[in-house]
């Protein structure tokens, strides 16, 4: 495990409870048979949990990971691993309307490219919520016989209407004190697909005065004649979140279900649904016991599953992969690091706290994973010629340049200096702003790697647009030689050979939108989208940079650059990650 993975902030108040739980001893004794099960399972068993605490990453399987979704895998699978625990991949397949294969298997995908695995101890913990449908409608069956819940015959609309409001409390079901016995026969009935959707529910008999509205006989169980992608047709009433979510978690053993804060005022009913099962029998202590943090708001991204579909099925991106979009996939294809990203969540801390993450805290930790091992090599983005008038035609001589300055060892790249160079046409000016420092007029300036040249003028076509600039070289300053640093000059600008520059094409990406926060406009996001978010360019490239071997540069003063997936020997793709810093780029 690295430095990043093992220092956790001190902010990280998970980390704090997680302490107390171990040294309390209250966490020892707990059974764990290698299989999830209620307690007469675990006690049969009468195995000792190996793990010192059991963690999840519950994602539902109804769209592609994102990085918000990163946050909650680094804390879940990371303070596993610090704490010699277990952390399961579960998905939460509930809903068979929204949940398909393929979003299970590019979600597996996505987490096993972060570097987490949830074999541990030879055990594979990963699982799904359909696994444990039977045990759901057993354990709800059993609530039912002991008058925890009941059969509503009422429609979607009136539940809604008499759940009451903040300040008014709602409104009993005129079948909430039907026996048990006849609830536990239309919830049988149900199971058996006798009624149709929307007729009846399963819900919990709590407290409709609650002043906690998620406390008001909640729905447990509703009819859906669906498909479902592990399941098939067998089933035709699937269970709510809220009731799943504590049943999943007390079956696997989870000691610490870690969550967003959107389920804080969740936590009473999940605590109320494990003590009932508690008092039944079918679980004993310690129960699981929920936790909060504040989810990730990241500048310039949406997060919401539905305006990601917008942008994907709308044609705005270039599917779930896009470089510019938020989702784990498109951040990897954009060239972002499983250990950048980790990186990134460490930096962040953990909080209860609502919070906007500036997007540059993110593309800082890649700056900071890419700079120690990324290949060095020079590309030009806006082609300008450049003549040396004063050396030699048909003459050429090598230049050296380190193929990464932090590793001496990995040698040097090797390029031609000849008469006639390629530089960015934003390394002239002729007439030049204040603080300018690269070519212009009378202006001495190093060619990085080979020598110091004075500018002499500029050529121009018969619309006035700058085509040719012309230097003149002084032969005595050429890097790497005695006497190449008797001058003293401001500017240090890279160039190509005319002869030797590869043509590549670059995908130059910026935010795919315009305003920093987007998830408060529920409406008109679309309306933010920057038309400049992606701007793809004809490039030159420095000999010899194409190596299969090798996927990703610095390309010097511009940034970091990626080879794109969809990138052939006859069509070089490359799309830039992040630039280098502003005072660097200015220099």
């Amino acid at each position: 495990m690295t430095t990043i993975e093992n220092n956790m902030s001190s902010q990280n108040f998970l980390r704090r409870i997680i302490e107390e739980d171990i040294n309390s001893g209250k966490l020892d004794k707990r059974l764990w048979s290698g299989i999830p099960g209620p307690s007469n399972l675990q006690k049969n068993i009468k195995k000792i949990d190996f793990a010192s605490i059991r963690t999840r990453f519950p994602p539902e399987p109804n769209g592609y990971l994102h990085i918000g979704h990163a946050k909650s895998i680094c804390i879940n699978f990371g303070l596993a691993e610090q704490y010699n625990g277990s952390c399961h991949l579960r998905f939460d397949d509930t809903n068979p309307d929204k949940e398909d294969k393929e979003y299970v298997e590019s979600i597996i995908e996505a987490v096993n490219w972060l570097g987490f695995k949830w074999i541990n101890n030879s055990q594979n913990n990963l699982y799904f919520a359909s696994d444990y449908f039977n045990y759901m409608y057993e354990f709800a069956e059993e609530l039912i016989k002991n008058d925890y819940a009941y059969i509503d015959e009422q429609n979607e609309d009136e539940i809604k209407h008499n759940r009451g409001t903040l300040t008014n409390p709602g409104i009993e079901s005129p079948w909430r004190n039907r026996p048990s016995e006849e609830s536990l026969i239309l919830f049988r009935r149900m199971k058996n697909q006798e009624y149709p959707n929307g007729s009846l529910v399963l819900r919990a008999k709590i407290d409709m005065k609650s002043p906690n509205v998620n406390m008001r006989d909640p729905i447990m169980y509703r009819i859906r004649h669906s498909s479902h992608h592990r399941t098939g047709s067998k089933w035709c009433i699937y269970p709510m979140y809220s009731w799943a979510h504590p049943v999943e978690d007390a079956l696997e053993g989870i000691t610490h279900s870690i969550c967003t804060l959107e389920f804080e005022d969740q936590r009473s009913l999940y605590d109320w649904f494990l003590e009932k099962l508690k008092k039944i029998g079918i679980f004993s202590d310690p129960l699981p016991h929920q936790y909060e943090f504040a989810r990730l708001n990241l500048s310039y991204v949406v997060t919401s599953k539905r305006k990601l579909l917008t942008l994907v099925k709308g044609g705005y991106v270039d599917g779930w992969d896009d470089p510019r979009l938020p989702t784990i996939f498109g951040l990897r294809r954009r060239g972002y690091t499983p250990r950048s990203i980790r990186l990134f969540c460490e930096r962040i801390s953990v909080s209860k706290s609502d919070s906007l993450i500036d997007y540059s805290i993110l593309e800082q930790a890649l700056r900071d994973d890419l700079d120690i091992a990324a290949t060095r090599a020079i590309a030009i983005l806006n082609p300008l010629k450049l003549i040396i008038t004063n050396y030699p035609i048909n003459y050429s001589e090598i230049c050296h340049a380190p193929i990464n300055h932090h590793d001496k060892n990995l040698g040097y790249r090797n390029f031609s200096f000849q008469r006639e160079l390629w530089i960015d046409k934003y390394d002239f000016q002729e007439d030049p702003q204040k603080n300018y420092f690269r070519l212009f007029p009378g202006n001495l300036v190093r060619l990085k790697y080979g020598y110091i040249v004075r500018c002499t003028g500029c050529r121009k076509d018969s619309k006035g647009n700058i085509i040719e600039v012309h230097a003149e070289y002084l032969p005595d300053t050429k890097s790497g030689t005695d006497g190449s640093n008797r001058i003293k000059v401001k500017g240090n600008i890279t160039w190509l050979s005319s002869t030797d520059a590869q043509s590549v094409t670059i995908n130059l990406y910026e935010h795919l939108f315009t305003k920093p926060i987007l998830d408060s406009d529920e409406n008109n996001f679309i309306d933010y989208i920057n038309p400049n978010s992606k701007k793809t360019i004809t490039a030159l490239l420095e000999p010899n940079t194409i190596n299969r071997d090798i996927k990703t540069w610095q390309f010097e003063r511009l940034g970091y650059f990626i080879m794109d997936k969809d990138s052939t020997d006859e069509n070089i793709v490359i799309n830039r990650i992040v630039t280098l810093k502003d005072s660097y780029i200015k220099n």
